[in-house]
This record gives C-alpha cells, sequence and structure tokens, in this order.
C-alpha cells in the first residue's frame, strides 16, 4: 500500500462489514476512504472492485473506485471520499418533499445499478431462491426465540413461491436501504458499502425497505415510485411481501451473537413488518403512500 502518499488516518467503526475502514488524508489535505480485507479474500474482493468500477462507469453517485491491490495488511481498496451525512440518521431534520424527494432518487439510482447484467452460466432464480427460502425457514424453525404470529411469514413464503418461476438475475448492491446513503454536503444522494454485491432477482433488493419505511415512509415510497417511475405493477407488491418475510425469518437468528439489544431490534421490525402487511394478508404494506403529488399534504397514518 503506497503509505507515503498519506499522512492521516483515521478508524472508521460504523457499519456491519468486516472490512477495516479508514479516512485517510494526503498531502494536499485530500480525503480518500480506505478499506481493508484479509489477504485470503483477495479474489472476492478483487470482483467487488471491478464491479464497483462497472457501477460507477454507469454514473451512479457514490465512493467512485480508484485503486485495488495487497500489501502487509491484506487486500485494500482506495475510494473517492464524500463529504455529508448519514441519510438515515438525519431524514427527520428534511421536510416531507426533500424526504420523499431523495427516496424517489434513490429508486431511479437503483434502477440504474441493475442495468448491469448476471453472468449467463448463473443458476435459476426459482431454484436458487427456494433453496435460500427454505435455509431461512430452518434457521427460524430452530431458533430459541420466535415472533408473535411468525408462522405467518412461513405460510406467506409457501404460499407464493409460484411467483419465483422466471424471474430475472442482475446485479444487487446487496445492502440497500437507507442505511448505507449520504446525503453529501452537495445535497446530492451518494450510495455506499458495496461489500454485499450479488446476482439476483432485481426486484429482492427492495427486502430491506424495511428499514427506510421505519425511517421515513415518505422515503420508502419515494424509493419505489422513483424505480417504477410510478407504474408499480402489483406482482412487484406480491414478490416483496416474500422477499420480506423471508428477510424476517432470518433476522432474529442472525441477531443472537449481536445480544439482545439487536435481538429486541429485529423483534420489534418484525411486528412492524406483520402490522404493514395485516399479518401477510395483504401485499401492499400501509407506509406505501401510493402517488405522491404533494408529499407536505400526505397524511402521516393513511387509512386503508
Amino acid at each position: 500500500m503506497p503509505q507515503h502518499k498519506f499522512i492521516t488516518r483515521q478508524r472508521i467503526d460504523k457499519g456491519w462489514s468486516d472490512d477495516k475502514k479508514y479516512c485517510v488524508t494526503d498531502e494536499l489535505g485530500n480525503k480518500f476512504l480506505l478499506r481493508v480485507s484479509s489477504i485470503e479474500q483477495y479474489e472476492r474482493k478483487k470482483k467487488e472492485y471491478e464491479l464497483m468500477r462497472q457501477v460507477a462507469a454507469l454514473g451512479v453517485p457514490m465512493c467512485k473506485p480508484i485503486t485495488f491491490g495487497t500489501s502487509d495488511e491484506g487486500v485494500f481498496s482506495i475510494q473517492t471520499w464524500i463529504d455529508g451525512v448519514d441519510a438515515e440518521e438525519n431524514i427527520h431534520n428534511l421536510t416531507c418533499e426533500e424526504q420523499y424527494s431523495y427516496g424517489f432518487e434513490s429508486g431511479r439510482i437503483l434502477k440504474k445499478i441493475h442495468q448491469i447484467p448476471a453472468p449467463k452460466e448463473i443458476e435459476d432464480w426459482e431454484i436458487y431462491f427456494n433453496r435460500k427460502a427454505d435455509r431461512k425457514i430452518k434457521m427460524y424453525e430452530e431458533c430459541p426465540i420466535k415472533y408473535e404470529n411468525g408462522q405467518a411469514f412461513i405460510d406467506y413464503i409457501n404460499a407464493h413461491r409460484y411467483l419465483l418461476c422466471g424471474r430475472p438475475r442482475t446485479y444487487q448492491h446487496g445492502d440497500y436501504h437507507i442505511g448505507n446513503m449520504i446525503i453529501g454536503s452537495d445535497k446530492q444522494l451518494y450510495i455506499i458499502d458495496f461489500n454485499r454485491t450479488d446476482f439476483g432477482d432485481p426486484w429482492e433488493e427492495f427486502n430491506r425497505i424495511v428499514w427506510c419505511a421505519e425511517a421515513s415512509p415518505l422515503f420508502a415510497t419515494g424509493m419505489v415510485n422513483g424505480y417504477f417511475d410510478y407504474d408499480v405493477p402489483i406482482q412487484f407488491w406480491k414478490l416483496l411481501a416474500l422477499y420480506v418475510s423471508s428477510n424476517t425469518l432470518s433476522s432474529v437468528p442472525w441477531a443472537i451473537p449481536f445480544g439482545q439489544s439487536q435481538i429486541q431490534i429485529m423483534i420489534k421490525q418484525a411486528r412492524n413488518v406483520l402490522n404493514w402487511y395485516n399479518n401477510m394478508t395483504e401485499p401492499i404494506p400501509t407506509w406505501y403512500r401510493g402517488v405522491v403529488n404533494n408529499p407536505k399534504h400526505v397524511p402521516l397514518y393513511p387509512q386503508r
């Protein structure tokens, strides 16, 4: 790693990635993002970096990849630095119009990301996801902690597996939600943390929209409307409910090693999901505000 180019290095502890992240500064005062991984991850990180270059070439606002290589510390990548604030932590400081507008922009950006195709030899999505869903159901059934009415998630998945047939696979960011977005000092929305990239049904990418909906229903509504340019098919909502059900099932087993606070967060989130979907009997969640012409006048709790 070209150590001599950087005169300061500050550790960034935020996030769930195993990567070590630093804000580094060169002699001219320019900031960069430095990510370091173990050398055993070389091939995966090289592929991740190359895919990031493809995403950046599409004009996606993000930390743009600059350099990739190895050093005594492991595998590293250097990316451009974004000055700004965490979108999730600051969304409530914005007006209703701004919340919706940033959500709408996030949907448009996601649509652009999904232009990158999956490898032609990739496994059929229906086969792949059914195996994934079965694994998550098993994780939940063997978990000592259960959700109140958690069976509703399993029942919904089993009743709607047919929706997986014929679904396409594209590049996925892998963890696309408001917690991985920054509002730059230039007021632009930026997407960060491309370290969980995958190839899957582009609509599955919305399975983490629950974090957006909890932070701001208007932001989440904007994301959906921006992605579909206001023409949201009912098939999307039915599939999203399946993907959210699958993701929610595995959330509490995932949380156990991280302690009681994370467990409670996931239990609360599952309760929210069940409320939004009326115990998985309604495909369109109650947080969705529909076509929003004037966000200021959208009721906080819309009648359904």
